[in-house]
């Protein structure tokens, strides 16, 4: 991507994203890597990693193991870590390196199972797209192997899909959310477990709050009829506060789609001249209007700033770095997955 990161640092990686997903549910998480990949995901991309305690490892694959293929080797040190631990389900999860030298995750699973006798799941991360696509398949696998079972529907029950600390920037982001929610809520990975997860068929309605999470309603709709809407029902009072300053304005938000076709509503409701919103990472189709952007390249987010006439532009202030000339008003929205930082700070 010519010219993209000239002053950003790099976004979250899937492989980041998979592990934010299943981070709370209590599986064994093996990353498939040296050891560096770990490093970044428990150091850096996931914030829960300082309070709270998941099977996260590092299979530690030597240069040798990836280039002879031994995959026994990985077997066993898989093994060993599920007989401490022993998790109601394992996730082999791709870095760049199985991804170069084509690792043969369905064997590993098989082999992993037959041995351990418990659920497999591999996610076939390349460690070089974005966090949402990880998280995407992380959440489409989970479900598919995991909420089998039709139960009752439960009326006032909603099922919350797409939830992570990289789109929310708050660890405390499943109890913002379903504060915001009337009746049961579950919001799936951030407060509700693999057994809300095996029940998912008993919620009346999910909802979608990131695009990560469209792959798993889909799933859910197919296989029980669940209905579901993509909305965003909380956004930080950071952000809302400076909603009236937009009247009569032009008005770029710059975050995870779903988020900011949310506070669009928001914004014109509060009577913005316009608004756009723009995403480095997943667009559905269906919720873009004509005004709004997918960006690949840095400079594709000063060309739509220039173009737009933007007035105000709300982003995460790590973008300010992109944008040195731009005289309008800037709104700070946290977005985790591109500058690490935390609305609980």
């Amino acid at each position: 991507m010519k010219g993209f990161l000239k002053r950003l640092s790099p976004f979250a990686p899937d492989n980041s994203g998979v592990v934010s997903a299943l981070f709370e549910l209590g599986g064994l998480i093996a990353i498939c890597d040296a050891g560096g990949c770990t490093g970044n995901v428990c150091g850096f991309d996931e914030p829960r990693w300082f309070t709270m305690r998941s099977a996260v490892f590092s299979t530690g694959m030597r240069d040798m193991d990836a280039i002879l293929g031994r995959d026994n080797l990985l077997v066993d040190k898989i093994v060993s870590a599920q007989e401490s631990v022993q998790a109601p389900f394992i996730v082999l999860v791709g870095t760049p390196v199985p991804a170069v030298i084509a690792t043969d995750f369905k064997a590993l699973r098989r082999m992993t199972e037959k041995r351990t006798g418990v659920p497999v799941l591999t996610v076939e991360s390349t460690g070089v797209n974005g966090y949402d696509k990880g998280a995407s398949k992380a959440l489409e696998m989970l479900f598919d192997a995991f909420a089998v079972e039709k139960f009752a529907v439960e009326a006032d029950t909603t099922g919350v899909l797409g939830a992570t600390p990289l789109d929310f920037s708050s660890c405390r982001a499943g109890g913002y959310i379903t504060s915001a929610l009337p009746g049961k809520v579950n919001v799936y990975g951030m407060g509700a477990g693999l057994q809300e997860i095996k029940k998912a068929s008993a919620a009346a309605l999910n909802l979608v709050v990131s695009p990560a999470g469209i792959a798993a309603a889909v799933l859910l709709e197919k296989r029980f009829g669940t209905p579901w809407k993509m909305t965003c029902p909380w956004i930080p009072e950071s952000v809302t506060n400076e909603i009236p300053a937009a009247k009569g304005k032009r008005v770029i938000v710059l975050h995870q789609q779903i988020a900011g076709v949310s506070l669009r509503e928001l914004l014109l409701k509060a009577g913005a001249a316009d608004v756009a919103v723009a995403s480095y990472f997943m667009m559905e189709k269906s919720l873009m209007q004509i005004q709004d952007r997918l960006l690949k390249e840095e400079d594709d987010l000063s060309a739509m700033v220039r173009d737009f006439n933007a007035d105000i532009v709300i982003a995460d202030r790590n973008f300010k770095k992109v944008l040195p000339d731009f005289k309008g008003s800037f709104i700070d929205f946290p977005h985790f997955a591109v500058s690490g930082r935390l609305l609980d700070e």
